[in-house]
């Protein structure tokens, strides 16, 4: 699939209303610093349009990103940082909480995972709750550059076990510096919100 367009359509905070519209949505969640917004922007062919900072837990909106005029990105914002005040975190939790139970045109939530530490705790209990909202989860794991080559099927079986899943669950290895797995997860896409894979 060939990304044309891309833009930031719509930013949602805490007391936000979700915007309403019929095209489907791939929705992206991972911990803070995991690499989401960088994973976005390679997806997209742009560099800065999902905003990417080394500072931990800066997105606290949820960003809808339309593509092609076909279909949307939703950025969630990152969990698992500390350092926020629990009021912040637990506001950021119920707003997951309203749009992974209030969107019916959701088609998939890519759940970014390090490649290299695996599921945090964190990661197993946002997965849990993507199952039980029953929307399909697919596994990206980002930084697959970090890893030997050697070392990577050794690690995806244990990424597949350690999240518990079943054969038709895809996992995809993933860098937004070498681009490897881009085309791969851009093709789950496209079969995800019906797009044209060549177009």
């Amino acid at each position: 699939m060939i990304i044309k367009k891309s833009e930031l359509d719509t930013v949602c905070g805490i007391t936000s209303h979700l915007p309403a519209h019929a095209e489907p949505e791939i929705a992206f969640a991972g911990r803070s610093n995991v690499g989401k917004s960088s994973l976005i922007n390679s997806l997209l062919g742009r560099r800065n349009l999902a905003r990417t900072s080394s500072k931990p837990g800066k997105t606290a909106t949820i960003n809808f990103y339309k593509v092609n005029d076909a279909f949307f990105f939703v950025d969630l914002p990152g969990y698992g940082y500390a350092a926020r005040s629990a009021k912040e975190r637990e506001g950021w939790a119920r707003m997951i909480n309203r749009y992974l139970t209030g969107r019916k045109n959701l088609s998939a939530i890519i759940l970014i995972v390090d490649m290299r530490i695996g599921p945090t705790k964190d990661d197993l209990a946002m997965l849990e709750w993507i199952r039980k909202a029953e929307i399909r989860p697919v596994i990206a794991c980002s930084k697959a550059d970090k890893l030997k080559r050697s070392e990577m099927a050794k690690q995806i079986k244990k990424i597949r076990m350690d999240c518990g899943l079943s054969e038709d669950e895809k996992l995809f290895p993933f860098s937004a510096v070498t681009k490897a797995g881009r085309e791969e997860l851009l093709q789950e896409i496209a079969a995800l919100t019906g797009a044209d894979a060549d177009a």
